[in-house]
């Protein structure tokens, strides 16, 4: 089947920011993609609804909308959604970095980060474009980064990994979600043990195999639940055998139920 065309977009700085913090929220539509580059400024995004992936040289990092990404000043990277996904970025200049994660990382995003994240977002809506912040904004900006720079760090929410005995086993689990085989299975059809597959889950992707299926399925069903596909649907769509464990898996990794992520209780 041929993949789907991407829309592509231009990261909207080249040289400079207009101001040392600056906020920016954008409405993406499904398959959309920022072109490899890079920048000297550091950049986090977040997603309020979707999921926003980054792609690097050596890793793929995932944002739901209860983590965000980090970037470094001059970290190579692209930027893509294979969902519709509403999202912002919010840039910081390289002498601002200093107390944030000098690699790039997912972050844990508390209630703290979250409010001041979605009054921006509300800001941004009614501002016109380009608008300098207010003063009140700028101070507002401030305490978000202050607020990233205590957040608890993580290598990804759903790391990837480019062992070549894992790897093809992760695609075939992405691309089809609601595979129930087990690890034993899976192991056989892939013409190793499940012993190895133990050891190289906890290697390469830093969990469980079990850990990293659930947290694939959660990424799965958010865009099912933004539009609007019912729990049980979403649930035996993924694998399970009903809605109750789904329900369960959910609300440990999200910190909310599904019917609560889908009204915006994100936890």
């Amino acid at each position: 089947m041929p993949a789907r065309p991407m829309h592509l977009r231009v990261p909207p700085f080249e040289d400079a920011l207009p101001a040392p913090i600056w906020f920016r929220a954008d409405e993406l539509p499904a398959d959309t993609a920022y072109p490899r580059h890079r920048h000297a400024w550091g950049e986090f995004v977040y997603a309020y609804s979707g999921v926003m992936e980054l792609l690097l040289d050596d890793r793929h990092l995932m944002a739901p909308p209860q983590c965000g990404v980090w970037l470094p000043p001059q970290v190579e990277h692209v930027g893509l959604n294979r969902h519709a996904a509403n999202h912002c970025s919010l840039y910081v200049s390289a002498p601002l970095c200093a107390a944030l994660p000098p690699q790039a990382c997912a972050l844990t995003i508390g209630p703290l980060a979250r409010a001041p994240l979605d009054h921006l977002r509300a800001q941004a809506g009614a501002a016109a474009p380009r608008a300098a912040p207010s003063p009140a904004d700028a101070r507002l900006l401030q305490v978000l980064v202050d607020q990233l720079a205590l957040a608890p760090r993580a290598h990804s929410f759903l790391p990837g990994s480019g062992d070549a005995l894992l790897a093809p086993l992760l695609a075939a689990l992405e691309a089809n979600p609601g595979d129930a085989r087990s690890l034993a299975e899976l192991a056989r059809d892939f013409h190793t043990t499940e012993r190895t597959l133990l050891r190289r889950c906890r290697r390469e992707l830093g969990m469980s195999f079990g850990e990293w299926r659930q947290r694939l399925r959660v990424v799965k069903a958010l865009p099912r639940l933004q539009a609007g596909h019912k729990v049980e649907a979403v649930a035996l769509e993924l694998g399970y055998a009903g809605a109750s464990a789904f329900i369960t898996m959910f609300k440990r990794l999200m910190g909310t139920t599904p019917d609560g992520f889908r009204r915006g209780g994100r936890g």
